[in-house]
């Protein structure tokens, strides 16, 4: 697609709010939703011709871990933590399954993809420390 009329920031202002969102501490998604809604930026790669997560690895400013596995480990993490005060919950039980089988498939792609480590394993252990 081409670039919309209406956006008025060159790719250098808009790379530079990226960077500044980033240190703020926002996730690549909360960055595209701040410039979506507040700055008429529709989507940064129509705009620029890279993602959010492009503009962070060329500036050395990426996560260690993918964004969307961070968020499943963090889901994991609290519902380990509701069935440590709760286990009785067989619901919480079965989501938590859920959740770590599709930790484990993301991992085996990201794995693939190169994004982590070869060998990388999911460990709830390990993953509580992660997210703490």
């Amino acid at each position: 697609m081409a670039r919309p009329e209406w956006v008025t920031y060159s790719d250098e202002e808009i790379e530079e709010m990226i960077l500044k969102f980033n240190k703020e501490g926002k996730s690549t998604s909360e960055i595209g939703i701040i410039l979506r809604d507040q700055y008429g930026i529709p989507s940064v790669k129509e705009v620029t011709g890279e993602r959010i997560t492009q503009i962070l690895k060329r500036n050395d400013q990426a996560g260690k871990y993918p964004e969307d596995l961070m968020n499943l480990i963090k889901r994991a993490v609290n519902i380990r933590d509701h069935l440590a005060e709760n286990p009785k919950d067989l619901h919480s039980k079965r989501g938590l399954t859920i959740i770590e089988s599709r930790i484990r498939r993301l991992a085996s792609y990201y794995v693939n993809e190169g994004a982590l480590p070869e060998g990388w394993r999911y460990n709830p252990k390990e993953a509580a420390l992660l997210v703490k």
